[in-house]
């Protein structure tokens, strides 16, 4: 499936559809929290964060890979996992998003580009 760079709104039910197309119940995502823009679809998170880097100049310290469920009703429907977030030398040590604040910047950009 080809990646999808979202700057406007895409529905939940479009995002759904996406999602049936490529791993049946979710969509890999990478979100760039400067530019407020993200990069959906993709076998693997790195392809839409070197989709993001060639297209829109994202740097690699604001993207970050998160996995999306639409058919989830509740915050859940957000997983923050992905082997693109391992980032020691921006003090993430992890796959998920260990800084909260961080996290709440993802959850505010795909309620504003996913309705």
């Amino acid at each position: 499936m080809k990646i999808k760079i979202i700057k406007d709104s895409i529905s939940k039910e479009e995002l759904k559809q996406i999602a049936e197309k490529q791993f049946g119940d979710f969509v890999k995502a990478v979100v760039d929290i400067e530019q407020e823009i993200m990069a959906i679809g993709g076998e693997l998170h790195a392809d839409g964060e070197v989709e993001l880097m060639e297209a829109e100049s994202s740097k690699r310290e604001y993207t970050w890979g998160i996995n999306l469920y639409p058919e989830i009703t509740n915050e859940d429907w957000i997983e923050f996992d992905s082997v693109i977030n391992l980032k020691p030398s921006f003090g993430n040590r992890s796959r998920g998003v260990d800084n909260s604040e961080i996290q709440q910047k993802i959850r505010n950009i795909v309620e504003k580009l996913i309705k």
